[in-house]
């Protein structure tokens, strides 16, 4: 993965304490409103546990990389206490080193669990050393084929807050500006951990599924 290394910068007051004159992950069409995505999250720490995989349809409602930021809604589809497929929406941030960096700051993620999760992404090996030294803020990431991120669920959109799911934790994502894939992992401690989630592009080519649309307050 060809990622540059660059001279840090000073710090500036922009959120998660990234620091500025870095630049951030290329713009990739894949990665835009309108995007469709599809697949499954395991949702046993065993990988193996294939009867334990909601299939997943993700949309992307709208996308700021000038700001880091994205929003979407996810749907799981055969969650075992639901009636119903089960829509949340969720917003995310982008590792840019602008905006945001490697390590979290909340949601209960210390440095640790940060590395720990992000070190699951085969494409993290070669900026581990950089992250753990500085957070990553002397890495270019704008020659990346990867773009990583954090996704926070943020309210139910169909069912109510007593629907006997969770949504407190967040995903550690890493998505290819290749092919349109996502590989993610859900970090909450009172859940099962490294819960995998999957999913590839439905409408790469100009073509693929058509989700319900729903309507956000």
């Amino acid at each position: 993965m060809p990622v540059r290394v660059v001279e840090s910068a000073a710090p500036s007051q922009v959120s998660e304490g990234a620091s500025s004159g870095n630049t951030g992950p290329p713009f990739c069409s894949l990665l835009s409103v309108g995007q469709t995505f599809s697949g499954t999250q395991n949702v046993s720490s065993q990988q193996n546990e294939r009867d334990e995989a909601w299939k997943v349809n993700v949309c992307i409602q709208g996308c700021d990389l000038d700001h880091g930021y994205l929003c979407g809604t996810m749907e799981a589809l055969n969650v075992p206490m639901a009636d119903t497929p089960v829509v949340t929406f969720w917003e995310g941030e982008i590792v840019d080193n602008r905006n945001y960096t490697f390590f979290t700051g909340k949601w209960e993620a210390t440095r640790e669990d940060d590395i720990r999760h992000w070190t699951k992404f085969p494409s993290f090996a070669p900026l581990l050393s950089y992250v753990e030294a500085d957070g990553g803020k002397s890495l270019d990431l704008s020659s990346s084929q990867y773009i990583f991120m954090r996704w926070k669920e943020q309210y139910f959109v169909n069912v109510g807050d007593d629907c006997g799911l969770t949504i407190a934790g967040f995903y550690y994502v890493c998505f290819s500006c290749v092919d349109g894939s996502i590989n993610g992992f859900y970090y909450d401690p009172k859940s099962s951990p490294y819960q995998k989630l999957e999913l590839k592009s439905t409408n790469y080519g100009g073509s693929g599924f058509i989700f319900p649309a729903y309507e956000l307050q």
